[in-house]
This record gives structure tokens, C-alpha cells and sequence, in this order.
């Protein structure tokens, strides 16, 4: 008898090759994530303006919950938006 496959769980293809994630803030040797480097803010967010969790992104716990700080405070000062500006 075949077993079901859980529902919300996807197979793995065999072939398919894991990539390793790691944090960019521990591998630059940044201490502390600014507000104002909106550089390096833009690589976390996304096109829709979300910020991408730490499960896509490799961020380490602590380097994720001052980036989700430096971000909010850097759209409450109008250096970034908080969302993509596209026109219909």
C-alpha cells in the first residue's frame, strides 16, 4: 500500500542540489546593521516591499531582528517606502 504524502509538504527532487545559506552581516564582519545604508537594506526586501524572512535569506536571528528594526526606522524617516512605486 502506498503512503499519502502529507498535505503542504512538497517531495524533493533527488537531483536537485542544496544550497548552503549564510549571513551576509557575520561574513562582512558588520557588528551592527544601520539605518541609513540603504544599500544594503534594498537586498533584503522585496519587490512588493516585504521584508524576507531569515529561513530565505540565511540571516542569523540576531542580525534579522536589527535588520527588521533598521528597516522600519528607515521607511518612518522616508529613506525607504514602504511599498514599490508601480503604475498601473
Amino acid at each position: 500500500m502506498a503512503r499519502k504524502q502529507k498535505k503542504g509538504f512538497r517531495k524533493r527532487r533527488p537531483n536537485q542540489e542544496f544550497k548552503k545559506r549564510y549571513c551576509k552581516f557575520t561574513s562582512l564582519g558588520i557588528e551592527e546593521v544601520d539605518y541609513k545604508d540603504i544599500k544594503l537594506l534594498k537586498e533584503f526586501i522585496t519587490e512588493t516591499g516585504k521584508i524576507m524572512p531569515a529561513r530565505v535569506t540565511g540571516t542569523s536571528a540576531k542580525y534579522q531582528r536589527q535588520l527588521t528594526s533598521a528597516v522600519k526606522k528607515a521607511r518612518h524617516l522616508a529613506l525607504l517606502s514602504y511599498t514599490d512605486s508601480h503604475y498601473k
